[in-house]
């Protein structure tokens, strides 16, 4: 059904500076939506999909969606339904805006003299295969395009439905490069569903991993976030890693929880629900956005030691041996005093 333009602020105060605004031209109309009993999706058509990024690693990003299913209590990117005067806390996971032109948009964007097919990151701030994927498939025709372009690109998700797409993933890697990594917080299935209610266990997504890996994929974890006294104790970390070698990843990351604007509020209502009792150390630990640098580098260091005790290396493939060597007894990385 037909539903209008959606209403946008034409100046957006961003969150982290409330005295700075900027412009914000009306780069998208909605123009239809479905719902389900648990899920709207607002359909809109965009006229720009490549974003330009500064001051990450990669320089350019493609989000098919903006809000994820998946509903995961850290997810940093929530400030982007904000940006939107969106319920970013409340209604990330189940009010999604689809970007139903993405693909004709993005050919033509690629199509442009001035593409120098540079690297093209594939879900920074939504993941590409949550479950409304599986009802619009606008993942797998933009990576079509990308393919078409013959344009690099990496994705990053938590849903082992990236295994519908390996026929394209091999055929990218093989002329222009893909990999794809698997973002895992722990291995444990029930704190898992506590923390992200509506995504695969870590189990599904690692035979993921391991079935693009076999097909000649580039595949990496990202350990992360990496959540203070809940997933930060040396045993979770090291499960992780272990997994992550025997699946066949070739890379690991980390990095510590932040919490800026909105997800700082979507965690905090986590906590009250689930760990109350923890709400007084984060207030200490958080007073900003970011954890404390002792902390982050802390995690840095003891990831790294259980990467070396594992074994763990640049083009780690499965060992026969399921059994990896016990890291290191299990301690937790309390700073909070």
């Amino acid at each position: 059904m037909a539903i209008g333009a959606l209403a946008i602020p034409e100046t957006i105060s961003r969150p982290e500076d409330t005295s700075e605004t900027i412009a914000s031209p009306r780069l998208f109309k909605a123009t239809g939506a479905r719902k389900t009993p648990q899920v709207e999706w607002v359909e809109i058509q965009v006229k720009s999909v490549l974003n330009r990024v500064k001051g990450m690693p990669f320089e350019w990003s493609i989000n098919p969606y903006r809000g994820c299913g998946h509903g995961c209590s850290f997810c940093y990117a929530r400030v982007t339904h904000w940006y939107m005067d969106q319920d970013g806390v409340n209604d990330w996971s189940s009010r999604i805006f689809v970007k139903v032109n993405a693909p004709e948009v993005l050919r033509s964007e690629l199509a442009c003299s001035g593409w120098t097919h540079e690297d093209v990151a594939v879900g920074t701030a939504t993941d590409p295969y949550q479950p409304t994927e599986g009802a619009y498939r606008l993942t797998r025709r933009i990576l079509e395009a990308l393919r078409d372009s013959r344009t690099p690109i990496s994705l990053i998700t938590r849903s082992p439905m990236v295994t519908r797409d390996i026929d394209l993933l091999q055929q990218m890697s093989r002329a222009s490069g893909a990999s794809v990594c698997f973002s895992i917080v722990t291995m444990d299935p029930e704190l898992s569903q506590e923390l992200e209610p509506h995504v695969a266990p870590p189990l599904k997504r690692l035979e993921a991993l391991r079935a693009l890996a076999k097909a000649g994929i580039e595949t990496s974890v990202n350990l992360a976030p990496v959540i203070p006294r809940i997933t930060d104790n040396e045993q979770n970390l090291a499960e992780v890693i272990r997994a992550a070698k025997y699946y066949g990843a070739s890379q690991l990351w980390t990095n510590a929880l932040h919490l800026g604007e909105v997800v700082r509020d979507a965690f905090f209502k986590y906590l009250h629900e689930k760990r109350p009792h923890l709400i007084p150390e984060y207030e200490r630990m958080y007073p900003k956005r970011y954890a404390p640098r002792e902390y982050q580098d802390h995690v840095q260091r003891v990831v790294g030691a259980l990467k070396a005790k594992i074994g763990f290396s640049s083009g780690a493939r499965r060992r026969d041996d399921p059994d990896v060597p016990s890291p290191l007894d299990p301690r937790q990385l309390q700073l909070f005093g």
